[in-house]
């Protein structure tokens, strides 16, 4: 299986010179925590993109007003509390005492207003919540106020959902900044600066502890709560080659490693000085996600065809070790989250049939377009998927070209909407936080919004109709509105779902408090 055998000729590399000096030249029980990172940071904006990676960095740097706990429930953050008018119609948040932004400026709410605006404007979740509001204005310096043109009782869900493009308090005049160009100077009112002058892609990234940060009195719950800065440092340091990463964790010359290659999982272990553990109980979605807006995948029919040819067992195994690791998931949202059933057994479930899939392919109308498959080798869980993706529609008679590049190249060159011809893209391969799929509105990878929508740009105003049907919906409608959505998004096919499995997240053994979510937060981390 190639994706297999490339994945494992990531652990050839040599793990000598771990990392350049001077990084590694510090006394290793100094208030510095260093750690490696699943890939490149590139992208600082928070709305540009839904990287793990960026999310992961918009929360040191960033505050939001209400975030989700371990159960998902949205809880204040910079908000002490909000009131809802009897009609529904009016919400008004009241800000917290003592918030300022990195700069020294206090917080104020036209900050807030401005922020939440600009990232309305690009968040699926934020769209639909501006569009269902009249204004969103200060109503004085504490206090935001929300005046909607109908009730919008997931109002809390929206500005805390905590994957893709988070709610990110930044001051007015960088909130201000047009949507569709990027903010590059980091100055929010989390518990991290981030340090712009030993900022390198590719090498390393550096945060300070946020003297003035006021952690909330509550024990830090997943995203919520007292996020409390134990180092006065983080440093992440940029190390692609597995191998490389795990001798300098199991060195002691490294602290965390983001997510553990799994191969290389026992050897950590049996050391003794390193504690791997699981990150999220529910792990991780892989998906395929198709270009609907360019040939020859605007054509849903040939999407359909290649959905039902792909073998999930062959994904997952390629970038798992062990059984218990994965597990299929023939549904477009995450399985094990209510309402979710595998509405997909039919069309995905093994055996394949290679001679019908490739009759399904030529019935969809291919005429031997070019396909580019882009692929980031850095990123070890997404990697072999191309090459399997590659593999499996030359089989079926396309005309496929796989192009590899690093992460930071990837992520640039899938927000292009230009043909293949022109630097385009046919299919790439991601991977969220299950979490991130557990809700027709939260989930971005079957949103129709077209070319306001998530990369793709997939268009489908019935898919729309019914995300918006499901936001308005109550108790009784969420089988039939989660199973209508299923349906659509397998006829439509502007995803394939790949599994679903776990990460693992690896430490050194002298850290406590590390809180085990889909990100691998900062606060609370101490060395003992």
């Amino acid at each position: 299986m190639p994706a297999a055998l490339h994945r494992r000729s990531l652990l050839g590399s040599a793990a000598a010179a771990l990392l350049p000096a001077p990084a590694i030249a510090q006394d290793p029980r100094a208030r510095t925590l260093r750690f490696i990172p699943s890939s490149n940071l590139v992208i600082l904006d928070p709305l540009w993109t839904t990287l793990g990676i960026t999310m992961l960095h918009a929360y040191y740097v960033f505050d939001m007003l209400y975030a989700v706990d371990s159960r998902l429930q949205p809880q204040p953050q910079m908000a002490s509390g909000h009131d809802v008018s009897d009609d529904g119609r009016t919400w008004l948040i009241r800000l917290r005492d003592g918030l300022k932004f990195h700069d020294g400026e206090p917080v104020r709410a036209v900050d807030c207003t401005a922020s939440i605006r600009r990232w309305g404007a690009r968040d699926s979740f934020g769209q639909v919540l501006l569009a269902a509001c009249d204004a969103v204005e200060a109503a004085n310096d504490r206090t935001i106020r929300f005046r909607l043109k109908r009730p919008f009782p997931h109002l809390l869900d929206a500005l805390a959902h905590p994957i893709a493009s988070v709610c990110a308090i930044m001051p007015e005049r960088l909130a201000n900044t047009d949507p569709n160009t990027q903010v590059t100077k980091m100055v929010g009112s989390g518990p991290f600066r981030f340090l712009k002058d030993e900022f390198v892609t590719g090498s390393r990234v550096a945060y300070a502890k946020f003297d003035d940060y006021q952690p909330r009195r509550e024990p830090a719950d997943w995203a919520s709560g007292g996020k409390r800065a134990y180092f006065d440092r983080v440093e992440w340091h940029i190390i692609p080659d597995p191998a490389t990463a795990a001798a300098a964790l199991e060195s002691g010359e490294m602290d965390w490693w983001d997510i553990a290659l799994p191969d290389l999982v026992p050897m950590l272990q049996h050391t003794g000085r390193v504690t791997v553990a699981y990150t999220d109980p529910l792990g991780y979605d892989s998906i395929l996600r198709f270009n609907c807006l360019n040939p020859p995948f605007d054509n849903p029919a040939l999407r359909h065809a290649v959905l039902g040819a792909i073998d999930q067992r062959e994904y997952m195994q390629a970038i798992t070790a062990g059984e218990k690791a994965w597990r299929t998931c023939y549904a477009v949202f995450a399985c094990g989250l209510p309402h979710v059933r595998e509405l997909g057994t039919d069309a995905m479930q093994p055996p394949k049939d290679l001679d019908k899939s490739k009759a399904a392919v030529a019935a969809a109308g291919y005429k031997g377009e070019k396909v580019v498959v882009i692929n980031p080798t850095d990123i070890p869980s997404i990697a072999p998927h191309g090459e399997l993706t590659a593999d499996l529609l030359k089989k079926l008679g396309m005309n496929v070209e796989l192009q590899a590049m690093d992460a930071g190249t990837w992520a640039q060159r899938r927000t292009s909407k230009e043909p293949v011809e022109r630097g385009g893209w046919s299919i790439f391969h991601t991977n969220a936080p299950s979490i991130a799929l557990g809700t027709p509105t939260l989930n971005f990878y079957i949103r129709g919004q077209g070319a306001t929508g998530w990369l793709g740009w997939f268009k489908s105003e019935e898919m729309e109709r019914l995300c918006d049907e499901w936001l308005n919906s109550d108790a009784s409608e969420q089988d039939r509105l989660f199973d209508a959505i299923q349906t659509l998004a397998f006829r439509d096919a502007p995803m394939v779902p790949l599994g679903q499995y776990s990460g693992q997240t690896a430490y050194r053994s002298d850290l406590s408090g590390v809180i085990l979510a889909a990100l691998n937060f900062p606060w609370n981390v101490r060395r003992t």
